[in-house]
């Protein structure tokens, strides 16, 4: 059974102003033992909205490789919006 780690919710209008939702859900299934060997646990991203959901399934080496990496992309946009603040002062 899976558990729900985490959801990000976000709301938007589109051209007509009607509001939807779209929810990005984090879950993990743990690591179990099948056939006497240990297997790995699996993180799923799961995102859903008012037409569906959508889901991949990653193992925990490819969940740390898209956290790295969205952790740097993250730092790199953080600091570049923290110059454009800088050169407004200046």
């Amino acid at each position: 059974m899976a558990t729900i780690e985490d959801e990000i919710v976000h709301w938007w209008k589109d051209e007509k102003g009607e509001s939807h939702k779209n929810v990005l859900r984090i879950e993990s299934d743990g690591p179990q033992m099948i056939n006497g060997y240990p297997r790995d646990g699996i993180i799923t991203i799961r995102h859903i909205n008012s037409k569906g959901q959508l889901a991949i399934k990653l193992n925990p080496d490819e969940a740390l490789r898209l956290s790295t990496q969205l952790l740097a992309v993250a730092k790199e946009l953080l600091n570049k919006k923290r110059s454009l603040w800088n050169n407004l002062s200046e």
